[in-house]
């Protein structure tokens, strides 16, 4: 079944929407770079470029240098705010505790989410971030864009804010990180008007929902993660922007249990990918991986030398339940003891691959509270079959619901 976006979809082109030009966004060298001091006296924030790994400061640096460039006129919140920003940041480091109090009510019309604040407790001290509102953007599904989409919605935030931003967060959102409250109902306009984008979700609500890149790019997907994603988050906007729970709820969708979203760690209800059937064998396949004719894990260990494949130590013997073994040459599974690891399909993708009859299985409660430490979700739901227009999902999450709400405890 082809994909239907619920309203109509339109190409944006950047050379039509840019705010800035190609001078403006390249306008200091590296030796400028190099020599760039910062307002602020920041020595325990440098030491973080130190090392060999990549450094949010030194990127920083970057954008307060453009910003120190551009014309003031060209940017909508004060130019020094990413300089305000280190500075800040290093009194924290200095004195071992945030500088940043709470936002209280802070948004944008008929939201209840969707927009972080935060003040700064020192504006005096670090007037242009006295307010560092976080506002998140709905992702699309899988996190596909193309470049247009990208450069247009960087040179929003350039604009009318600090020019720093997250993709993505930890629950999915693209991040904007600070502006001050005038900008908010600026920014939510361009997004939905020009852009197309709604914001993603905050506080006790519905956050936005995550998935894998499911069949759009993955012969494992066992069931349509983009489209599950998609219809659910626009059938639950009212849960997504206006919060009602005692708590946040988060759905993630992995298309099989690889688990490329990590959902069995990371979601209140997670939707991950299974079949019912057997596992499909190709033993022509399987012989020649063992004969060294196939690469093994898609040829992705080729760095080094492995020496010869041995199906016996990597695979049979490490399958969890030990389903698996060679007889009279040809490979056999015990599919009723399988658990579904994905292991052995991913060290033979040429050879095995999931069952026919595929579907998902739900987990819900994971969680990583500070005390008792990360826990995993817990499987409820062993096997179900997901169609359009998802039904059966829908009223087993809200049966969900509706017991939390009279059980959950207000955070």
């Amino acid at each position: 079944m082809a994909f239907e976006p619920r309203e109509p979809q339109k190409e944006l082109k950047y050379e039509e929407l840019r705010i800035y030009s190609d001078d403006e966004l390249n306008n200091y060298t590296e030796e400028e770079l190099v020599n760039f001091k910062c307002k602020h006296k920041i020595p325990m924030m440098e030491e973080l470029e130190s090392g060999p790994w990549p450094s949010f400061v030194a990127d920083a640096k970057r954008e307060a240098l453009r910003r120190r460039k551009l014309p003031k006129d060209r940017m909508m919140i004060a130019a020094e705010v990413v300089e305000d920003l280190l500075g800040q940041l290093e009194l924290s480091f200095e004195h071992g505790e945030t500088h940043w109090k709470h936002g209280g009510i802070v948004g944008v019309f008929g939201y209840g989410g969707g927009v972080i604040g935060r003040y700064s407790d020192v504006p005096e001290k670090y007037p242009s971030i006295a307010h560092f509102h976080t506002m998140r953007v709905n992702q699309p599904a899988s996190k596909f864009y193309n470049s247009d989409y990208l450069r247009t919605i960087c040179d929003l935030w350039e604009y009318r804010g600090s020019g720093l931003m997250n993709f993505h967060g930890s629950t999915g959102d693209i991040i904007f990180l600070g502006t001050f409250t005038e900008q908010l109902e600026p920014i939510f306009y361009e997004l939905g008007h020009v852009l197309q984008q709604d914001l993603g979700g905050s506080g006790s609500n519905l956050r936005t929902p995550s998935c894998c890149l499911g069949k759009a790019r993955c012969e494992w997907a066992c069931y349509d993660t983009q489209d599950l994603c998609y219809e659910l988050t626009h059938f639950y906007q009212d849960e997504l922007h206006r919060p009602a729970f005692p708590y946040k709820f988060k759905f993630k969708f992995d298309g099989c249990p690889n688990g490329c979203v990590a959902s069995v760690a990371r979601a209140d209800m997670s939707f991950i990918g299974t079949w019912r059937d057997e596992i499909r064998i190709d033993q022509e396949a399987v012989k020649a991986y063992m004969n060294g004719e196939i690469k093994p894990n898609g040829g992705s260990h080729q760095g080094k030398d492995w020496g010869p494949f041995d199906i016996q130590k990597e695979v049979l013997d490490v399958c969890p339940t030990r389903c698996m073994w060679m007889e009279d040459g040809n490979l056999k599974i015990d599919n009723a003891e399988c658990i579904r690891c994905m292991h052995c399909i991913n060290v033979m993708p040429q050879a095995l691959r999931p069952g026919k009859d595929t579907g998902l299985s739900i987990l819900f409660g994971a969680k990583a509270p500070i005390l008792e430490g990360a826990q995993m979700g817990v499987l409820a739901i062993p096997f179900m079959k997901v169609e359009p227009p998802y039904d059966n999902v829908k009223e087993l999450i809200e049966k969900v619901w509706d017991w939390w709400m009279e059980e959950g405890k207000n955070r």
